[in-house]
């Protein structure tokens, strides 16, 4: 059963990688900004909390992203394995989800971090437009990244979970090292 846990930067091409790997796998991609950007479309009460973490560049509270997760985890395909991107961003939530598939899947999930510098994440951001995309929305989502969501590198790595991959390269050379890694 394949379970990856995709870190790293804003931009550093985990959501594509994820979709791609998870197509090839047949298995969820299950990305916590796609559903916290639905809750916030359709206006849902977690989406219109959220909203106002997203517009400042600040991330959304870990029990708000954990009763997602939580859910999302509950659904039938999950079982065959999956996909994860956008969670854990922080320690804590790492242990969060730890407990969860302690109790819900049984076991631990294979940890990827797609690591690319701070212009070329500023760069593909500020190019795909999105409202929330300005380059000083994205810079200080950086920052928060780089104080809160690192120390995961740390976390992972103490527990040989860990596996590195440059995300400043060809798309297709991301994905021939994802393929070998899930096939280790």
């Amino acid at each position: 059963m394949t379970r990856l846990i995709f870190l790293g930067p804003p931009g550093s091409g985990k959501g594509t990688q994820a979709q791609i790997l998870a197509a090839d796998l047949n298995i969820p991609h299950i990305s916590t900004g796609d559903i916290l950007r639905h809750a916030m479309q359709e206006q849902t009460p977690l989406g219109i909390k959220a909203q106002g973490y997203v517009n400042r560049g600040d991330l959304v509270p870990d029990q708000l992203v954990q009763e997602l997760v939580e859910e999302r985890f509950s659904q039938p395909d999950v079982k065959s394995g999956w996909i994860l991107d956008g969670f854990p961003r922080k320690v804590t939530q790492a242990v969060f989800l730890e407990q969860l598939l302690a109790q819900t899947h049984g076991g631990e999930a294979r940890v990827v971090n797609l690591d690319a510098p701070d212009d070329v994440v500023v760069s593909r951001l500020v190019a795909r437009g999105r409202k929330d995309d300005t380059e000083e929305v994205i810079r200080h989502r950086l920052d928060v990244y780089r104080t809160q969501t690192a120390p995961l590198i740390d976390y992972y790595r103490d527990r040989q979970q860990l596996v590195t991959v440059n995300g400043h390269q060809s798309q297709e050379a991301v994905t021939e090292q994802l393929r070998h890694i899930v096939t280790l």
